[in-house]
């Protein structure tokens, strides 16, 4: 939105430096005059002119500093978007040709059930990833133009991150116990959307940047009686400190584009800002103990404590992500759609609302 809205400000900018140079090169013309002919001038005319002329000499520095500073930020965005384009060109070709020989080679001849069922289960993987870059980039969008603020409804938080956390899983072919939901029942007065958008693409930074073993643990916590604060933890290998502002800006990667490992348009972190900026919360970078990154999101005003379990916000035990039932393949399943009720899930009744239960069990590897 900023580079949109950007271009006036440099003209208009580039005119007034235009025209207060005019003036110093007149006033400098008519001060060489004077002082060629002879010409007496009163002490209070030269004051004025030559504190006329420091003014409009410090606003002519001022304009070029300024000038210098997006022309800084110019080479850095176009740079940015140079990468851009480089990871979404691999990002849409390396689906696509997949897709593309899978589906040649059902076509050309007969393939056994156990090759097709590999065969669909890679083209899903593959569709999945090619929905997920449309995702971000209409995200990207609708965050650009300016989306208009949604009614706030009742969102049960602990429920939508288990199930962001499950398709990340999901996507990243990835252990469920890889991903640890640590929460109460949190129920939140919010924007369903941008609640899903925000969390999204945090766990899915976390799940795709997490070390090996990979462990990502999700901790939702309350305080003042109004706020809640949901902090996501990987084990990677960090940000560094000089980069932690610099990895929400648009279209930014750490290192060489072409160099990566690792799928992605440098939008994430990107939605991430923006839609907390949006929710009127903060989003902080820190370290996380015994190495990897914590990314701490403040929600303000947003938590329903009255609805809390048993009114006690303290924490309960780590839980992990929610297992498929014995027998059922993930892969077979429909991507982003989670059914409560028929998903195979035990659940329990409480004095306010049914309670999802998980099996038990930490992060892979430790």
């Amino acid at each position: 939105m900023l580079e949109r809205r950007s271009l006036k400000g440099p003209v208009v900018l580039g005119v007034v430096m235009i025209v207060l140079v005019i003036i110093l090169g007149a006033m400098w013309v008519v001060g060489n005059i004077l002082g060629a002919t002879g010409t007496p001038v009163s002490p209070t005319m030269f004051w004025a002119m030559l504190a006329t002329g420091g003014v409009l000499l410090t606003f002519v520095l001022a304009g070029v500093i300024t000038y210098l500073t997006l022309t800084v930020k110019a080479f850095n965005l176009n740079r940015r978007q140079s990468n851009f384009i480089d990871s979404v060109t691999h990002e849409l070709k390396s689906p696509l040709a997949s897709l593309k020989l899978y589906l040649q080679t059902m076509t050309r001849r007969a393939v056994d059930a156990d090759q097709q069922q590999h065969f669909h289960r890679t083209m899903l993987e593959d569709v999945e990833r090619l929905d997920s870059l449309i995702n971000h980039l209409l995200d990207a969008a609708r965050i650009e133009r300016g989306v208009e603020p949604q009614p706030p409804a009742t969102v049960r938080l602990d429920e939508l991150l288990d199930q962001l956390a499950q398709a990340a899983c999901l996507r990243y072919r990835t252990d469920p116990s890889v991903v640890s939901i640590r929460s109460n029942q949190v129920t939140v007065n919010s924007q369903l959307i941008q609640l899903e958008i925000l969390f999204r693409n945090l766990i899915d930074n976390a799940v795709k940047y997490a070390g090996d073993p990979p462990e990502v643990v999700v901790t939702v916590s309350t305080q003042n009686q109004k706020d809640v604060i949901v902090r996501v933890a990987d084990n990677g290998c960090g940000i560094p400190m000089d980069q932690r502002r610099k990895v929400f800006g648009r279209f930014v990667r750490l290192g060489n584009e072409l160099e990566r490992s690792k799928p992605g348009t440098g939008l994430g972190l990107y939605l991430v800002r923006n839609v907390a900026k949006t929710l009127g919360g903060v989003v902080r970078v820190n370290d996380r103990t015994g190495g990897g990154t914590e990314f701490e999101v403040l929600l303000r005003s947003v938590w329903q404590h009255e609805q809390a379990r048993s009114g006690d916000d303290t924490e309960s035990p780590p839980t992990s992500l929610l297992d498929f039932p014995p027998g059922e393949d993930p892969m077979k399943l429909p991507i982003n759609q989670f059914d409560p009720k028929g998903d195979g899930q035990e659940s329990i009744k409480s004095d306010e609302s049914t309670v999802r239960l998980a099996k038990p069990g930490g992060p892979s590897g430790g």
